[in-house]
């Protein structure tokens, strides 16, 4: 998009990022997306669950990145609304010269990253607009704001359920990680079905049936696919909510149906 140029917003067609949107308390969603969002909380009431659980996974993620890890550069693929506690705030607030870079291909959510997605003064945040499915386009912007030479973590939390060919998938996640350093990380969660079954398989034909970009739930196993090559940190592949959760006096939390990851390239 150029500079000084309004991008086209659809307001006919319920989109994810703004669904999500919705889902996690925030304001930026159109009446389309509210009224999809509720068709799928009445067949999966628990979709409410695993957006909250997927929002505090990025938290903890980040935190542990940013801080044990020592990761001070991020690339955010599949960015999704500013709500809060986005990733350079999470980063900047253990490490203000963190860089990140977040990457999405929606109008809204370029608009409001361009708005609020701003940096501490010792680090900087970049947006990039592009596709999941453009690895190169994605790696060739990341490039004019971190260096690939260093250590980067990779966060893609909920976008490639959206890439619908498995062996597709795979093959973007592993040509972006084929670039970045050793050291690096990468984090990544995506919806199951194998938690709550056929209501979260309803929830996704209501989303496709209703114009929403195609979305394919995955199992355990094929997350954990993305992971190959890569040093697993414990716990391993889990439910999100179950991904080093905090302590609370209520116990485990409940599983959900997106499963996550983090892990080290060796």
């Amino acid at each position: 998009m150029t500079e000084g140029t309004s991008p086209k917003l659809d307001q006919s067609r319920p989109n994810s990022a703004r669904m999500w949107n919705y889902w996690v308390g925030g304001k930026d969603y159109y009446p389309v997306d509210q009224e999809v969002g509720d068709k799928i909380i009445e067949v999966f009431p628990n979709i409410l669950d695993v957006a909250r659980h997927s929002r505090a996974f990025l938290g903890r993620a980040v935190r542990h990145l940013a801080g044990e890890a020592g990761i001070r550069q991020f690339l955010d693929v599949g960015t999704g609304l500013p709500t809060h506690d986005n990733t350079h705030e999470v980063a900047q607030r253990i490490a203000p010269e963190s860089r990140i870079v977040y990457v999405d291909n929606d109008p809204l959510v370029l608009v409001h990253a361009q708005a609020l997605l701003t940096s501490s003064p010792q680090g900087r945040c970049a947006y990039i607009d592009a596709d999941v499915r453009d690895p190169a386009k994605i790696l060739a912007g990341a490039a004019e704001t971190l260096d690939l030479g260093r250590p980067v973590a990779l966060m893609m939390l909920g976008i490639m359920g959206n890439v619908t060919d498995d062996e597709e998938a795979y093959r973007i996640v592993r040509h972006l990680l084929n670039a970045l350093a050793p050291g690096s990380y990468l984090a990544l969660n995506d919806g199951t079905s194998v938690v709550h079954g056929s209501a979260r398989d309803d929830a996704i034909e209501i989303s496709n049936d209703e114009g929403g970009e195609p979305y394919v739930s995955r199992t355990p196993e094929q997350i954990a696919r993305f992971f190959d090559g890569l040093e697993l940190l414990d716990p391993g592949v889990v439910p999100t909510s179950r991904w080093r959760p905090e302590n609370t006096p209520f116990g485990v939390p409940d599983a959900v149906d997106a499963f996550c990851g983090l892990a080290r390239k060796p």
